[in-house]
């Protein structure tokens, strides 16, 4: 926990999750790269900002000048920074010392972690399990006790699913309320930067670092940053909570809906009134093929440069159609191409009006559906998954089933709205933990930090960390 702590020695600290992270790199595989880190060290010594001397982790996504960055796809192997980031930059003027850059799905595209470039990343609590994609890496860093803190993004729920797959908190804020400049592009329409802590508290400070108007990112937005981290109250006590009830009536394991319904008791003891909220379950089940001709229509686009020609390594080839070709295969995991190829199909003029501007005409329907689901309460609560981490080896979901369709893609809600929104742990299920989903109204992350924090403080879940074994 960084929030409120006392600086002891700077620079044992961040030799320390150095030292941890190296150890536990075969194990996780979260790594993809270490920084130099001695003027970071003697900087943060001087300094007097938020997160002075905290050893922390970037999504290999974030740019960073003079570092490479790969965004986990073999195409942009060799690409070096050429600037920073802006959350590059207010981290390193918060005094936080970058130590390196975290593992994650090929270009932010999949959910599972075992899309990297640099192979499977591995749960902390149990190394066959999946961490959680796509910000894998970051959430595995946290979970195991390297660093505090850690930057994800989150286009889908890319941030919220790991968090609780492996027991911590991750927070997606507001569209807009943090600058996505310097950050490789997923879906520019759905894609937030997001942010892995191990309690609310360092979550709240982290925002007032991170959050802010940024002239370079048009979409970010002018509000005043609050002190959340001093504003923060936990008490219950005559807020109204949403549970989504479709995603109750959607999950099948007993032990995540004893472990959710516990918490939500006592919720209520605590003084919390609880509110059952119901969405049209058939436009429910449309999130994630609406997701997915968004999204990838939106990454086609974005990633069109990427031919080995204007930007990535080069194959050979006898012509300029050959050479981009070849490139691309190469260069893009076979996940990867199946998502251009959905996003290239989407975008053809032949297509457009039945696909994409259907799935956007959709998706404003769920947007409104989820304000007004809103609308009556201050928050709205739900598992955050079915159920633990999978196995790596697991192949066995019906993803066509309307019980997947609700209960695992429900999150991206946050998304198609912008609303923030955040995960937390609830408890464990055999020694693995379950986290609850928390959403508020468009910037009103106070409320929702709130909430969380009372949570937090009836749960005990608080600066949890797994014992990394094989």
């Amino acid at each position: 926990m960084f929030a409120n702590r006392k600086i002891v020695n700077i620079e044992n600290e961040v030799l320390t999750a150095i030292s941890v992270a190296r150890k536990q790199q075969p194990l996780l595989n979260a790594m993809v790269s270490f920084t130099e880190v001695d003027e970071a060290i003697e900087h943060a010594k001087s300094s007097s900002g938020k997160m002075a001397g905290v050893p922390i982790v970037l999504k290999d996504n974030v740019l960073t000048k003079g570092v490479r960055t790969t965004g986990s796809v073999s195409i942009l192997d060799n690409y070096i920074g050429a600037y920073d980031a802006t959350i590059t930059t207010k981290l390193k003027d918060a005094g936080a010392v970058i130590i390196g850059k975290s593992a994650l799905d090929g270009l932010g595209m999949g959910g599972t972690g075992t899309n990297c470039h640099t192979g499977f990343v591995h749960n902390p609590y149990d190394v066959n399990r999946m961490a959680g994609g796509s910000s894998a890496g970051s959430a595995a860093l946290v979970a195991s006790g390297a660093v505090s803190f850690a930057i994800g993004s989150d286009t889908g729920d890319s941030v919220r699913k790991p968090a609780s797959f492996v027991g911590i908190v991750g927070v997606k804020p507001t569209y807009g309320r943090i600058s996505r400049y310097g950050i490789i592009p997923y879906a520019s329409s759905l894609d937030h930067v997001g942010y892995f802590t191990r309690s609310v508290e360092d979550a709240a400070l982290a925002l007032e670092v991170l959050a802010g108007r940024d002239d370079r990112d048009m979409t970010s937005s002018f509000r005043i940053v609050e002190d959340y981290l001093a504003n923060l109250n936990g008490n219950l006590s005559g807020k109204t909570i949403g549970v989504l009830g479709n995603v109750i009536d959607s999950i099948k394991n007993e032990s995540t809906l004893k472990l959710f319904n516990d918490l939500v008791d006592k919720c209520k003891t605590a003084g919390a009134t609880i509110k059952i909220v119901s969405m049209d379950p058939k436009r429910l089940q449309t999130c994630l093929p609406v997701y997915y001709i968004i999204a990838n229509s939106e990454a086609t686009a974005n990633h069109s440069n990427l031919d080995g020609i204007r930007f990535g390594m080069q194959e050979s080839g006898d012509t300029l159609e050959e050479l981009m070709t070849n490139s691309r295969t190469k260069g893009f995991s076979f996940l990867l191409r199946k998502r251009f190829i959905i996003g290239s199909y989407s975008l053809a003029d032949e297509n457009q009006e039945l696909l994409l501007r259907k799935a956007q005409k959709v998706r404003r329907l769920l947007v409104e559906d989820f304000k007004a689901a809103l609308a009556d309460v201050d928050v709205l609560i739900a598992p955050a998954s079915g159920d633990v981490a999978p196995l790596l080896t697991d192949t066995s979901a019906d993803q066509l089933s309307a019980r997947y369709l609700i209960a695992e893609n429900y999150m991206v809600l946050g998304n198609f709205s912008g609303y923030p929104s955040m995960t937390i742990p609830m408890g464990k299920i055999n020694g693995l933990p379950m986290g609850i989903n928390i959403t508020a109204k468009p910037f009103e992350e106070q409320v929702m930090f709130d909430v969380a924090f009372g949570m937090e403080n009836l749960t005990g879940c608080k600066n949890m960390t797994a014992e990394v074994t094989v």
